[in-house]
């Protein structure tokens, strides 16, 4: 028993005061790396440069390395060989990589679109055949809400590859409608056209609207291209407010709308 206790006396003035003053660096440690890691995010942040969710990331992975670096660092103090722990540790990061294929696609893909901001929350887009208005950026998958109020996550690694049509970034759109009028000038109807275009209040006069023939359709008249520019905000209200005035308009100077006829002939025999 003495020479036990000897033992356990000796073990515990070398390797147990090892243990405890390794405990304390590793709490403290931690404590150090969570505090600079937050002062230095807020600091990135008031800056303003960077996108909050890239720096939030950023700081997040930062700290989970440092953390790591220590825990190796403190297993080598206590005399624990190291060489096989970072042999472990990079075969953990391989199955890991090999495991979410898929998942660190959508990562890489998240920082892309974080980077280069190809959209932002609010924005109305269309991507891999949704349209929405961006409500969340996040580091996997983008949140979408639809037009009726349907809500969608797609893959950031999909998204930050394939075609994106950002519909609100800038702050004018044109609107584009065609008109056909059969039996009637086509002067007279780009005339009313544009006097309709100069009473709405919401179509710009710089560029000025335009109307102009631009097809003769077989069987169905001629047609009468309108274009028209207004602010992004109130893109549908031009659009189907137009529509709905040029057929009061039509209708009072007796414009005829040509339609698609179908003429049968019943043949006897």
């Amino acid at each position: 028993m003495a020479e036990v206790w000897t033992k356990l006396v000796e073990w515990a003035m070398n390797t147990g005061i090892k243990i405890i003053i390794a405990l304390i660096i590793l709490f403290v440690g931690f404590k150090i790396v969570n505090a600079v890691a937050r002062k230095l995010e807020k600091k990135l942040l008031e800056k303003g440069k960077l996108d909050q969710t890239l720096v939030h990331t950023l700081m997040y992975i930062g700290r989970i390395l440092v953390k790591v670096l220590i825990v190796v660092c403190l297993v080598g103090y206590l005399g624990v060989e190291t060489s096989s722990i970072s042999a472990l540790i990079a075969s953990l990061g391989v199955a890991a990589g090999l495991a979410l294929n898929g998942a660190l696609a959508n990562f890489a893909g998240g920082m892309i679109i974080i980077v280069t901001r190809p959209f932002k929350i609010g924005d109305f887009i269309s991507a891999q055949g949704v349209d929405g208005t961006v409500e969340e950026i996040r580091i996997i998958n983008t949140k979408i809400v639809t037009l009726d109020n349907r809500v969608v996550y797609l893959p950031n690694g999909a998204l930050s590859s394939g075609n994106i049509v950002n519909v609100t970034e800038k702050d004018v759109r044109r609107v584009d409608l065609d008109f056909s009028v059969a039996g009637n000038d086509p002067e007279l109807v780009k005339k009313l056209i544009l006097e309709t275009c100069e009473k709405n209040d919401l179509i710009l006069k710089d560029p000025a609207p335009f109307a102009r023939i631009t097809d003769f359709g077989a069987g169905n008249g001629t047609k009468v291209t309108v274009r028209a520019w207004t602010k992004t905000s109130t893109y549908w209200d031009v659009y189907l407010g137009l529509l709905e005035e040029m057929k009061k308009v039509f209708d009072a100077n007796k414009i005829v709308i040509p339609f698609n006829q179908l003429d049968v002939h019943i043949k006897n025999d």
